[in-house]
């Protein structure tokens, strides 16, 4: 999912428009003392924004409803030095007080009472950077990392109807390493005949959220526009001639933009798998999607006649429905989810003890929610037989996690859809796997299986680095040592991915030349030129296991709850030798650079966590195969066109192969 910033960014831009403009009136510029060595201090407002997702707030207290988006301005103060050895370049250092504090967007608890949380959190920030004045004149820009540590970490917590909790944000890091970028403009306010300046340099800079996640609970990062002044004095010993002497303005270099170049690269399995028969626990997720504009169940969510639902059994459904469990989209895990009215009814008479709320959403009409959650209970109540005062109904106007944030404009129809449910939670162990702590378990998860035709260890993996930025499009050519050609493309993102069988066509092995073609955005052909050698392994049906965990609306980092079920499910089930098939990906919401990568966070993420809890375990030899695809068609788990065909792509998938 793309990130979209709010309108303080075309603040930042503008300024830095603005900067070069102004620059224009420093062109001529009079003989001035230029020291070296500048020391000072500068004052800012930092203009906070947080993104994310924020409910347990300490070890001891957990917010009812979580938040997402929030903002501040909190002050910043720091004392600088700078070192210019000429016109150009140069290093600066600012050791600083930073504020990041602020008030995240008020939310409505289940007891529809009104809630805020606000914040205050500080550093003592650390920021070298890079200082750099293109045009030798008083415009210039910076750019370098930020090394902060924490100082402040308390919250204040209010909801109507109960009294103000005041605390201290558990899990804090200590130290955290993001970045920052900026431009200032130096105007000299001292004598130009003088040999110690002074000057006030107005500045904008932005603080990347990137690594700036405050917490290692949830999921809360910010990022920050900063705009203030700074007064910076430097001394060079002597002074210069009283008179002003006009530097000639050199006419400027004709720039020529070169063609970028691209990295390529192939990745090929040692040896291309054939079928593979998998026993999968599939996660169910525990959300019914309403269409928009009906309040209607959809029909394709399969509903039984009381008759039929009497003898209707969860288990049916591991030989009932279509045996396709290829990488590609795939019928039978959807046509399991859409039996979870029937699944749910199936649990809640096995285990009669058991209870459930549906909190149903619908956009800025919680009352229209409420219809969304009544009409799932009716189907429970009148086709299952379960008592009413067994299921608990809830409306709201958004989702407790919504996919919809403010300042998102793009897709909005589709956030929109996905975020028109009933979500259905339990305490009852009969209907969730708890792993993790209350509220984060999902609904027990479904076991299949079936035969896996195509494994996703038989893809060859086409790199092409940089070529959604350099490229317009690219082709591969594939080659066998006999002549015969094969044709894949055009392709427009960074990686494509081509079944080792497909490129084989029915021989044993064969050795190829590969030939990547690109046309780059000035309209010139660029050639890459690699190789592979693709052997098909003839091997018994082998038996794999299949888990796979979901994430929310453009998160990246594993739950706790994931990090639990990664560590004391997966993981034992993980043998010596054996092999580890890790694949991440996302939705089609948002941009494709930017799914590519949330797709290998996801994948990377979930490696790191099963690969320290390999080393506790004291397992040996076990190897990863770890791909991050985005959104890319060819290997999503499922379509796009449904929102739980979406949300069902917001994964990271983890086949588990014994070795031979």
């Amino acid at each position: 999912m793309q990130v979209y910033y709010s309108a303080s960014i075309r603040s930042f831009l503008l300024f830095l428009l603005l900067g070069i403009v102004g620059m224009a009136g420093h062109a001529q510029q009079v003989v001035r003392p230029q020291p070296k060595w500048w020391f000072g201090f500068s004052g800012a407002a930092n203009f906070n924004f947080y993104r994310g997702t924020t409910q347990m707030l300490d070890k001891d207290f957990s917010v009812p409803t979580a938040f997402h988006k929030g903002h501040g301005v909190r002050p910043y103060g720091s004392l600088l030095t700078e070192y210019r050895p000429n016109k150009v370049w140069g290093g600066m250092l600012n050791v600083a007080y930073d504020g990041r504090g602020g008030k995240f967007n008020g939310v409505t608890a289940p007891c529809n009472c009104a809630a805020s949380l606000s914040t205050n959190i500080s550093y003592i920030a650390v920021e070298p950077s890079l200082r750099l004045a293109p045009f030798s004149s008083a415009f210039y820009i910076f750019i370098g990392p930020t090394v902060s540590f924490n100082l402040a970490k308390s919250y204040h917590y209010t909801q109507q109807k109960q009294p103000d909790t005041k605390g201290t944000w558990s899990d804090i890091h200590g130290v955290v390493l993001s970045g920052q970028a900026g431009a200032g403009i130096d105007i000299p306010i001292s004598a130009k005949t003088k040999p110690n300046q002074a000057t006030l340099s107005p500045f904008a800079s932005f603080q990347t959220d990137i690594g700036h996640d405050p917490r290692s609970e949830g999921g809360w990062s910010f990022y920050t526009i900063r705009a203030g002044i700074a007064l910076k004095f430097g001394t060079t010993g002597k002074a210069s001639p009283a008179k002003a002497v006009q530097e000639p303005v050199a006419a400027p270099p004709v720039a020529v933009v070169a063609d970028k170049d691209v990295d390529f690269t192939v990745r090929a399995p040692k040896a291309i798998p054939g079928s593979r028969r998998v026993k999968e626990t599939f996660a169910l997720r525990n959300s019914v999607f309403f269409n928009m504009g009906s309040t209607e169940i959809p029909n394709r969510y399969v509903m039984l006649s009381p008759a039929v639902a009497a003898t209707f059994k969860e288990r049916q459904l591991q030989d009932a429905q279509p045996n396709d469990l290829s990488s590609g989209r795939s019928g039978r895990q959807m046509a399991v989810y859409h039996n979870i009215l029937n699944i749910l009814g199936d649990r809640m008479r096995s285990n009669p003890s058991s209870t459930i709320v549906l909190t149903g959403a619908s956009d800025k009409n919680p009352v229209e929610g409420r219809v969304l959650a009544e009409n799932v209970k009716a189907y429970l109540v009148s086709v299952y037989g379960i008592e009413p005062a067994r299921i608990t109904t809830v409306g709201r106007d958004k989702p407790v996690i919504p996919s919809e944030q403010p300042g998102v404009v793009r897709d909005l129809a589709l956030l929109r859809e996905g975020d028109r449910r009933v979500d259905i939670a339990s305490n009852s162990p009969g209907m969730l796997m708890q792993v993790g702590g209350a509220g984060q378990g999902m609904l027990r998860p479904v076991e299949i299986s079936a035969i896996q035709e195509d494994p996703m260890d038989s893809k060859v993996l086409f790199n092409v680095g940089g070529a959604s930025k350099a490229l317009q499009s690219w082709s591969v050519e594939v080659t066998d040592d006999k002549g015969h050609m094969q044709h894949y493309g055009p392709y427009t993102g960074d990686q494509a991915a081509i079944s080792g069988k497909t490129i084989l066509d029915g021989r044993s092995e064969g050795n190829y030349k590969i030939v990547m073609t690109g046309l780059t955005s000035s309209g010139h052909s660029i050639r890459k030129e690699s190789s592979v050698s693709l052997v098909k392994r003839e091997d018994p049906l082998q038996t794999g296991l299949r888990y796979s965990i979901l994430f929310d609306f453009d998160r990246s980092k594993t739950i706790d709850a994931y990090e639990k079920f990664l560590t004391e499910v997966v993981t034992p089930l993980i043998p010596d030798n054996g092999t580890v098939i890790i694949h991440g990906h996302t939705d089609i919401i948002g941009e494709d650079a930017y799914n590519m990568s949330l797709s290998r966070d996801r994948a990377n993420g979930a490696q790191r966590i099963i690969e320290r809890a390999l080393a506790r375990s004291g397992k040996k030899g076990v190897s990863f195969q770890t791909y991050g695809f985005g959104e890319d068609a060819a290997t999503a788990p499922f379509e796009n066109g449904l929102p739980e065909e979406r949300f069902y792509n917001r994964t990271v998938i983890i086949d588990i192969i014994a070795a031979k």
